[in-house]
């Protein structure tokens, strides 16, 4: 215990403990081997879209061990005007950064500061992303284990609703001089976690780290390089094997970061582990957003039959239960031809067999205590097996009536019954990628999928080629969860 502290500018009732990183317990010193090299980076910048918006000011702070032993910012010339909102927010001016170095005069002192250290900042993922378009454009990549402050907080501090930098400061009673620029929000964090450190103990905000960074274990025939170039968009991504055949197919609305899990649970899964010994080569396709990342990996799942996808496989025959409840017909099971969409008003669920159906329909009669044999599940005279073991109410010997019988039927089955298409003809559904200048159009009609369009012009080539579509039970599903959250419907034809 040197009894130095250094200069922060921070203040508040913990500036003693909070820039140290080691807690003392029980006699004996935790020190943060694993995080002992971090750097908290904070950014202003001249919008939210890491893509299309710019950099105005970064700020480094560098903390080895317990030691914030260097600072370092610099304003940015972001090489476009910065909104007046955003000025009268930050205080940066045009004419401020005018004459401030680009971002390119920069990145070699980034670089350098950043070197084999942990990134840290307060919700990492927008000064991340900032930082790797930044790089990108200069042709350079940029990739650094990820530590989220915000994170961390929701992670240690579940009984608190709001984790944003003003309601921490708060929480660790801690003040900073100039919210909004990047060197009093970059140096406070530290402070933060320290005051987090002071009130949890080291083990446990360690513990709270490492659940963030988690170590990859690279597969062994897979190039240096191959996960971290990949895109932190939506999409799909496909695992190849020594002799380019087609080993898995999966989707994320962050590629590089789903990529990564796959390899983060390859000692505590035999099928990710063998799947990873035979990974030579990773493939991906972006999209614009979710909905069109679920639709085209059903779509290449199906068409390409990789080894290892157990789900979404190519439907053979699929089934639904027919019953009309105006009639005291049994329910029925039949197969659904391809475009029999349009016509299931009476029908309830998909099921990729007949026994699926079946089994559906026993659950159904167990649980709401329905009648076998008047649901045509059980034959022969007298009581069904139900309602000897008092399971059924009694319509197969008149101690209900078939119309109450009916109804508690309909009620029975209204959670699986097949949607109605609610459009009256064919829609797009308009997909916006949330940081590239990149948008796509998936055209759906009767909960058939046709394909997607990035314009209006492939819009119109889908329309008119009015190719087969089939009735399929994942993307019926897909659809069915996500159809009403979609915000922008393109009405596209008239039934």
């Amino acid at each position: 215990d040197s009894g130095v502290v250094p200069e922060t500018g921070l203040h508040g009732d913990s500036d003693l403990v909070c820039h140290w990183l080691v807690y003392i317990t029980n006699d004996r010193w935790f020190h943060m081997r694993t995080f002992e090299k971090l750097a908290y980076v904070d950014l202003e910048t001249t919008g939210t879209r890491a893509a299309n918006d710019r950099i105005t000011e970064i700020a480094i702070v560098l903390v080895d061990g317990h030691q914030v032993c260097r600072r370092w910012s610099s304003l940015v010339n972001p090489n476009v005007s910065i909104p007046p909102y955003i000025q009268n927010l930050t205080g940066i001016t045009n004419e401020m950064v005018s004459t401030a170095p680009r971002f390119e005069e920069l990145i070699d002192t980034i670089d350098e500061l950043l070197d084999e250290r942990h990134f840290v900042a307060h919700n990492a993922r927008f000064d991340y992303g900032f930082l790797k378009n930044s790089y990108q454009r200069a042709g350079r990549n940029f990739s650094f284990p990820v530590l989220c402050t915000v994170k961390l907080s929701r992670r240690l501090y579940p009984e608190h609703k709001r984790h944003n930098l003003d309601s921490l400061l708060q929480r660790h009673n801690l003040t900073c001089e100039s919210r909004h620029r990047a060197m009093d929000d970059a140096a406070v964090l530290p402070a933060i976690v320290s005051s987090m450190i002071s009130d949890k103990g080291l083990e446990q905000v360690e513990q709270a780290m490492a659940h963030q960074v988690k170590q990859m274990s690279l597969p062994p025939n897979l190039a240096d390089g191959s996960v971290e170039y990949l895109p932190e968009g939506p999409g799909v991504y496909l695992f190849y094997g020594e002799k380019g055949n087609l080993l898995y197919v999966g989707k994320s609305i962050n590629i590089r970061d789903r990529v990564r899990s796959h390899f983060y649970s390859v000692m505590k899964n035999d099928r990710e582990m063998q799947m990873a010994q035979q990974v030579y080569s990773i493939e991906h396709i972006e999209t614009a957003g979710e909905i069109g990342a679920l639709l085209l990996e059903a779509e290449l799942i199906k068409t390409r039959q990789p080894i290892f996808n157990r789900r979404l496989r190519r439907n053979g025959r699929l089934y639904t239960i027919s019953w009309d409840p105006e009639t005291h017909d049994k329910p029925d099971i039949f197969e659904v031809q391809q475009l029999e969409a349009r016509a299931q008003a009476n029908s309830y669920g998909l099921f990729r067999n007949k026994k699926n159906a079946l089994d559906i329909l026993n659950k159904l009669a167990k649980d709401h205590r329905l009648c076998l044999k008047t649901l045509g599940l059980e034959t022969g005279k007298g009581p069904c097996f139900g309602y000897q073991i008092k399971k059924c109410q009694g319509a197969c010997v008149g101690e209900e009536s078939i119309e109450q019988h009916q109804l508690r039927l309909t009620t029975a089955l209204l959670p699986i019954r097949f949607q109605a298409w609610p459009y009256p003809g064919v829609i797009g559904i308009r997909e916006r990628h949330p940081s590239l200048d990149r948008e796509e159009i998936h055209l759906i009609d009767h909960w058939l999928y046709l394909g997607s369009a990035l314009n209006e012009e492939e819009v119109h080539c889908l329309l008119e080629q009015q190719k087969p579509a089939f009735l399929d039970i994942d993307i019926y599903r897909i659809l069915q969860k996500r159809l009403h959250k979609a915000a922008d419907i393109i009405h596209l034809t008239e039934a």
